[in-house]
């Protein structure tokens, strides 16, 4: 059976670099897009678990993002962790509404991104 993948979409490349390794030991490889864009592209070619986006991102923005995947019959059950500066319940309630599955406020360690990862993919590791 092919392995899940989780698809990280982040602009900054410590950030990226660090969620990355946050997800190391777990069962799912992880691929890389470091704008909302090259996650389009991304999008279609990897069997995905999960998309943790960025929402503040030079060209498509996180929930950009989040609308296109949730309009897409073949993305629509995909679920999706934002990861975010903005920590406004205003900003929150706009990705959630949008049918992200959950939100993390930056900055954070690796424990609690890990926790909302695999609570975004039911729980244990498949």
């Amino acid at each position: 059976m092919e392995r899940k993948t989780i698809l990280i979409v982040e602009d900054s490349d410590v950030m990226r670099a660090f969620l990355v390794a946050s997800l190391e030991g777990l069962p799912y490889d992880v691929v890389e897009a470091p704008t909302g864009f090259e996650a389009l592209k991304v999008l279609p070619h990897h069997p995905l678990a999960l998309v943790v986006t960025d929402i503040n991102m030079p060209d498509i923005n996180g929930l950009e993002l989040i609308a296109f995947i949730k309009k897409h019959p073949q993305f629509s059950s995909l679920p999706v962790l934002v990861i975010s500066t903005e920590r406004s319940e205003e900003d929150r309630k706009r990705a959630l509404a949008l049918g992200a599955t959950d939100y993390l406020v930056k900055p954070f360690d690796m424990e609690p991104f890990r926790a909302k990862v695999l609570a975004c993919l039911g729980g244990e590791p498949a």
